[in-house]
């Protein structure tokens, strides 16, 4: 990344398969920004691409003191990218910037191409990620959601007059063809809240300790999950590779076990629509007597990840739940000094490595006795274990 109002573009990629999503990414940051904070925000985006099945083939950014309101960028920037998609032949844009429903209008019929912002392209991911029908309505919900709230509104709008034995001033077109989003959404708010409902009445019930694995996505947390419980969950080296929660008993010795649950990984910007969707299924750490907060110790950015992990956890209202760090990935460290640094920084933290198994010994031994302090261990009663509570 350069310089203020940049453009960085990559070589065209020839693409032979039909249908293939080229994919220009834009950003424009403002001057409280730091630049380094500007160039992993593009970073995640590439990637949040990639994980949808585009190909990036540029990239332009633009600092300014403030984002234009009818098209986020300056009229000069704009020429830039409308440059930039014939070259590249993009055939979407996609802004690291949340985008109002009439810039998405205007840089549309600029461009002449499709124009999503951040928010969209992560509904997108979860859409085509999700596989269980609760994951699936989940989705539904935060997409028309955010349909919903892109629509304009206005006061003007001519009415159907209301006749004989109706009351008010009518509904306007806008509202009709609204109606059937907002009763599906009604429809879907009742169908998960009902799901939330059987699941806090099951774990009140639950005869071992219920630990969960939080943190930023592709942190390592199903593999942590695999290497710990031989869960075979779905593991890939890409963002939001698990959206269901998935949750196995894990044997810590002496007797005792615990449920280990996995959930879908946190991010910055998480649209907030999909928190409020994915609540039945974020409940699992807001209920939790431990959470495992899982951080990449690789990551040159780790510490900011963990604050936005810190950040969610407070909207979930589980930021009261008793926590451990776990540093996973310490075998992708290069530079010894910075593990060093981040184990100074958390001196209470777990340095494991989940895809080579080692260190966790020392975590089953550390959960063990954390759970034991706190008391969490209580003996099951007869019948108790014929609780469905594997994926639950």
């Amino acid at each position: 990344m350069v310089g203020a109002s940049a453009a960085v573009m990559k070589q065209p990629i020839d693409i032979s398969q039909d249908g293939e999503e080229r994919a220009l990414l834009v950003q424009v940051t403002t001057t409280r920004q730091s630049r380094s904070e500007a160039e992993d925000s593009i970073h995640e985006l590439e990637r949040l691409a990639d994980t949808a099945g585009a190909i990036v083939v540029g990239v332009i950014t633009q600092r300014r003191e403030k984002p234009t309101p009818g098209l986020l960028v300056g009229e000069g920037k704009l020429g830039d990218i409308q440059l930039a998609c014939r070259q590249t032949k993009a055939n979407v844009v996609i802004v690291d910037n949340d985008l109002s429903a009439v810039q998405v209008n205007n840089l549309d019929l600029a461009l002449g191409i499709s124009v999503i912002d951040r928010t969209e392209l992560i509904l997108q991911i979860f859409a085509r990620r999700a596989s269980s029908a609760e994951s699936q309505a989940q989705v539904e919900l935060a997409q028309l959601q955010y349909l919903v709230s892109r629509i304009p509104v206005s006061r003007k709008q001519q009415r159907f007059q209301g006749g004989i034995g109706m009351k008010g001033p009518g509904e306007s077109p806008l509202q009709l063809r609204n109606a059937p989003m907002r009763r599906r959404i009604s429809e879907l708010k009742r169908k998960l809240a009902a799901i939330q409902k059987r699941r806090r009445r099951t774990r009140v019930r639950r005869p071992w300790p219920l630990v969960s694995l939080v943190g930023y996505t592709n942190a390592g947390k199903s593999t942590l999950l695999n290497a710990m419980s031989s869960a075979g969950a779905y593991v890939d080296d890409r963002l939001f590779a698990t959206l269901d929660t998935k949750t196995r008993l894990l044997h810590l010795g002496e007797g005792r076990e615990v449920l280990l649950s996995d959930t879908v990984g946190f991010i910055r910007h998480l649209p907030h629509g999909l928190v409020a969707s994915f609540r039945s299924t974020l409940d699992v750490a807001s209920e939790a007597d431990l959470l495992l907060i899982v951080a990449d110790a690789s990551h040159p950015r780790v510490e900011d990840h963990l604050s936005v992990v810190q950040e969610t956890l407070v909207e979930i209202d589980a930021a009261g739940v008793p926590s451990l760090l776990v540093l996973n990935k310490v075998d992708r460290v290069d530079d010894a000094t910075t593990l060093d640094r981040l184990l100074s920084t958390f001196p209470d933290a777990c340095a494991i490595s989940a895809r080579k198994g080692s260190g966790l010994s020392e975590l089953k031994a550390i959960l063990l006795s954390r759970l034991e302090q706190d008391g969490r261990f209580v003996k099951p009663t007869p019948g108790s274990v014929s609780e469905p509570w594997m994926d639950a």
